[in-house]
């Protein structure tokens, strides 16, 4: 039986499961989307950009 893989939604980098590194965001419509550390910090900035003002 093989485990299950997990893609980076932006690079699609894999890993045999989530490592505690990646981080996860919301597609439009809802869906839950996953992406690796080395992503999350090229796009950290955006993805700050996107949080409601109450954050900051």
């Amino acid at each position: 039986m093989t485990e299950p893989v997990v893609v980076c939604a932006r690079c699609r980098a894999m890993a045999a499961r989530q490592p505690l590194t990646w981080s996860t965001m919301l597609d439009r419509d809802g869906g839950l989307l996953l992406v690796c550390d080395s992503c999350t910090r090229a796009h950290l900035r955006a993805m700050e950009a996107q949080l409601d003002e109450e954050f900051w």
